[in-house]
């Protein structure tokens, strides 16, 4: 069943679950937190580019636009001034028809002399002192006092004059109602007859007389546009002189006598017959109005502006907000006398931007910073050159250009801009505010399910290691529920298994305590019925290795037979390694002959031992036989040991030699160690025996390999035998004993008797050898010639 308290268990940060909903919900805040951002980021990021493209378009639209106005209202400007140009060219080509053709021009005279009286029927005034047509007439001509006779009559040259003048009625009505705008046109006689006709009809002379004292005394030219006349005849002398290819005049603005209003006027000099001299003008007047009207219409945004100025800067028009805006100051008005010029000059403004603003040139967009209610507010500024023409002002005409210029504030312009900002700045804070509760709101969601998940997943970890406590506690009866078919099922599973054989190996323990006790009971019994064995059989073995090792040492040659010999001396030594040793030597006596042999059975122990015995007794047998060929004495004896081993089936053979001796000669047979020989001058002679046979015991028959060797054997001469047991003997660091140092013994001891010699080699080969153990038989013979 499922371990249930465990699953509710306060959640502790060493938990593993603690761990999981930190390390799980770690990584998605992370991810959060970094993909949230980056997205932030991005929208914050295209937002700034939105809004800068928007803003380089909007303001590069603007400025286009406002370029595009400024060139359309400078064309509409124009377009003004060229119909005034037109009605004025109009009506000088008429009167200039008239001048040239005299003739003509009187009957045009007379006949609207007869048609239209009062056009030439003029009355004087004895106030002004001047004569005028009543009204009723299309125009008015006035006729200065100077120009009139004694009896206050027009001179008759005055009269020609007035009378083809009225030519202006036929044509300048006309032109009045049509085309431009024109406040009124008029004809202005030569210097010398400067007779004044006006269409429409108005109190001319009487407005002359209240707004120009003393006009009607002066000369007419020089008393209201001095210089003007001079530079027309220098133009009627050479016409490269003019300053602008036009014959049309404009004047600066002032301020109509007759109307009252602030005026432009535009002449066309009418030339003599012989264009040698100026034979007046035509000419017609604009209000401002008209040209302010133009530039009053310009509205950019919503209180942008536009004013046309002439090149020295004096605005000619400009609604009033654009007068305040630009700060300018006004010099004149309706009020006063005589050709009153304006004086609204940019140069004079009150805002230090438009004073310092350049004039001579035009410099597109400007930006600006204008004074308003104590503020510094950006204004664009863009200003267009109108098409030159002739000005007069004061003395000579000289050329000039209008100015045409457009105001807008920039917060106006921008307007749209500003908009489209608010509008990609209320989106982006909408996305922002959107992404924030979308990242909030997936954080709350991805802490559900992490707790969720981490609930579930972490339940059956905690009900195993709840369970795991248990089983700890003893309590083996605990089982844990199988939920789910994951790795954390699948250790569930493996848990109750092991809890099943925990259980059913404690319960059944003693039980098995006890089995196993009975099966280390039984098999002790039967270790110690095996020891017993074992010590019976060792026993058994040991008595068998006695006896063989009795029998070994009986069969060895007494010390009474080896002292038995007159003319040499004997002495040997032999220990076994085991108890029972492989090594065989023996001396044999036949008579006056003698035979010593030496040998060495492969291996040891009682195998070995036996096949020395067998070896003792075939040679001694051979020996009895009175077998005294040495050669035929080995193959004997192989023969008889091989049937024996054979038989036996002992894996063993040997190495032997033997030494045969009659008193005079000493032969060598077999094959077995050096045999060494140390003659009484002390002279160390080593006999090879590899050659004078092979080993006892390998093949059946081994006549063929025998070889033997006569052996010098005088007096004082010592003759060692010994097995590869004293050569092979090796001390504590691995060294052996060897033939060099056997020699050197047998030398050192070669004038004792051949006991010291044994005893003393055997004495240097013990204490070679020191605590190493004994591995291999040694034996070692000593034969002296007396």
């Amino acid at each position: 069943m499922m371990d249930g308290w465990s699953s509710k268990r306060p959640v502790g940060l060493s938990s593993f679950r603690a761990k999981f909903i930190l390390v799980v919900g770690g990584a998605v805040l992370f991810d959060l937190l970094v993909s949230g951002g980056l997205a932030l980021w991005n929208v914050q990021r295209l937002s700034r580019d939105a809004t800068l493209e928007v803003g380089q378009g909007l303001e590069a639209a603007s400025q286009e636009y406002i370029r595009t106005y400024a060139d359309s209202t400078a064309a509409q400007v124009n377009l003004l001034l060229r119909q005034v140009h037109n009605d004025v060219d109009t009506l000088a080509g008429v009167l200039q028809a008239q001048i040239d053709n005299p003739v003509r021009n009187s009957d045009v005279g007379a006949a609207i002399a007869r048609t239209s009286p009062d056009s030439v029927s003029l009355s004087y005034d004895e106030k002004g002192k001047w004569s005028q047509n009543a009204p009723g007439s299309a125009s008015v001509v006035s006729v200065w006092g100077y120009l009139l006779g004694e009896d206050h009559q027009p001179k008759p040259e005055i009269r020609r004059d007035i009378e083809t003048s009225a030519v202006l009625d036929l044509v300048a009505p006309s032109l009045l109602q049509h085309g431009a705008s024109k406040l009124q046109m008029y004809y202005i006689g030569p210097r010398e007859r400067p007779i004044f006709r006006t269409a429409p009809y108005t109190d001319q002379a009487q407005t002359f007389d209240r707004l120009y004292p003393g006009h009607n005394e002066a000369d007419f030219w020089n008393f209201f546009f001095p210089g003007l006349y001079e530079s027309w005849q220098g133009w009627a002398r050479d016409m490269k002189t003019r300053p602008v290819a036009d014959d049309i005049t404009q004047t600066a603005p002032y301020t109509d006598a007759i109307t009252g209003k602030l005026i432009v006027s535009f002449f066309h000099p009418l030339w003599t017959a012989d264009r040698k001299d100026v034979a007046g003008t035509a000419g017609a007047d604009i209000t401002l109005d008209q040209l302010a009207q133009t530039v009053e219409n310009v509205k950019v945004a919503q209180s942008g502006f536009g004013f046309l100025a002439m090149s020295d800067g004096n605005v000619v028009a400009i609604n009033g907000t654009g007068e305040q805006t630009l700060g300018l100051r006004s010099a004149s008005g309706a009020s006063g006398t005589g050709v009153t010029g304006l004086e609204r000059s940019l140069k004079g403004s009150a805002q230090p931007a438009i004073a310092k603003l350049a004039l001579d040139r035009e410099q597109g967009i400007q930006h600006l910073l204008l004074q308003r209610d104590g503020n510094e507010v950006p204004y664009i500024v863009i200003v267009k050159k109108l098409p030159a023409t002739n000005l007069w002002s004061s003395g000579p005409v000289r050329q000039e250009a209008m100015l045409l210029g457009v105001v807008v504030p920039e917060r106006e312009i921008d307007a749209s801009l500003y908009a489209a900002q608010a509008k990609i700045s209320e989106a982006t804070n909408r996305i922002v505010i959107y992404q924030i509760l979308a990242i909030l709101m997936s954080l709350l969601i991805v802490t559900i399910a992490v707790f969720a998940a981490s609930k579930r997943i972490t339940s059956g970890i905690s009900a195993l290691a709840g369970a795991a406590k248990r089983i700890q506690a003893q309590d083996y009866s605990v089982r844990v529920a199988i939920t789910s078919k994951d790795e954390v099922g699948a250790a569930g599973e493996a848990f109750n298994r092991m809890a099943e054989q925990i259980s059913y190996h404690t319960e059944n323990l003693e039980q098995l305590v006890e089995e196993r006790t009975a099966q280390i009971a039984d098999q002790k019994e039967e270790i110690s019925a095996l020891n017993a064995q074992l010590q019976r059989e060792n026993r058994r073995l040991g008595t068998e290795v006695a006896v063989a090792e009795r029998i070994q040492l009986m069969v060895l040659p007494l010390q009474q037979e080896l002292e038995e010999f007159q003319d040499i001396e004997i002495a040997a030594y032999m220990r076994p390694a085991e108890e029972v040793g492989g090594d065989y030597y023996d001396v044999l006596k036949n008579g006056r002959r003698l035979k010593i042999g030496i040998g060495d059975v492969t291996g040891h122990g009682l195998e070995s031992g036996v096949l020395m015995l067998m070896v003792q007794s075939v040679a001694r047998a051979l020996q009895e036989a009175g077998n005294t060929d040495a050669v035929k004495f080995l193959a004997d004896l192989n023969s008889a040991l091989f049937k024996n081993i054979v038989r036996t089936k002992i894996d063993k053979h040997l190495t032997l030699a033997f030494l045969d001796y009659d008193g005079r000669e000493m032969i060598l047979s077999g094959q077995h160690e050096e045999v060494v020989i140390v003659r009484a001058n002390g002279e160390i002679q080593r006999v090879d025996t590899m050659d004078l046979g092979i080993p006892i015991g390998l093949d059946a028959d081994i006549s063929a390999f025998i070889k033997t060797r006569e052996i010098t054997f005088e007096k004082g001469d010592l003759i060692l035998l010994h097995t590869d047991g004293v050569t092979e003997a090796a001390n504590d660091s691995g060294e052996m004993f060897g033939i060099e140092r056997l020699c050197s013994e047998a030398l050192r001891l070669k004038g004792q008797s051949a006991e010291k010699v044994v005893s003393g080699i055997v004495a240097t080969l013990m204490h070679f050898i020191g605590s190493q153990k004994i591995y291999d038989d040694i034996t070692l013979l000593a034969v002296r010639h007396r």
